[in-house]
């Protein structure tokens, strides 16, 4: 199980969509990290373009309520399964057993990433006072 694990994580710093890239972003003047969230407005804001860069494929019993599985074998990560929930409409897992399902390009989803991570002003950020 450890080489599993070893193995995602390697493969996950080469990835674009890895947080720890956007973490310099997230800095306050006294170098804590604020939590960085997708927004679904992101999501909302690019529906069309996620699904004009899709492709319909039948949905395979495998996947049934795990949308993470199929981000793996999609992407190459877990972390993308709620991308996949939202374009195709399903806002619970116990939900996520479809005929078929859209699963847009994972160059379509970094394209959207720099709306996602938006850059803060470092000044603007709360800070913690101890």
């Amino acid at each position: 199980m450890a080489e599993l694990i070893t193995t995602e994580s390697r493969e996950n710093i080469r990835l674009p969509v890895d947080l720890d890239h956007f973490a310099v972003r997230y800095v306050t003047e006294n170098n804590l990290y604020t939590f960085t969230s997708p927004s679904l407005w992101t999501l909302e804001k690019h529906l069309y373009y996620l699904l004009r860069n899709s492709e319909q494929k039948e949905f395979e019993p495998k996947y049934k309520m795990r949308p993470d599985y199929m981000s793996f074998d999609e992407y190459g990560t877990v972390i993308l399964a709620p991308v996949l929930m939202y374009v195709n409409g399903v806002f619970c897992i116990e939900y996520f057993d479809l005929s078929e399902v859209v699963v847009p390009s994972f160059q379509s989803i970094t394209e959207i990433l720099k709306d996602k991570f938006p850059r803060e002003q470092v000044t603007d950020l709360p800070t913690a006072h101890w």
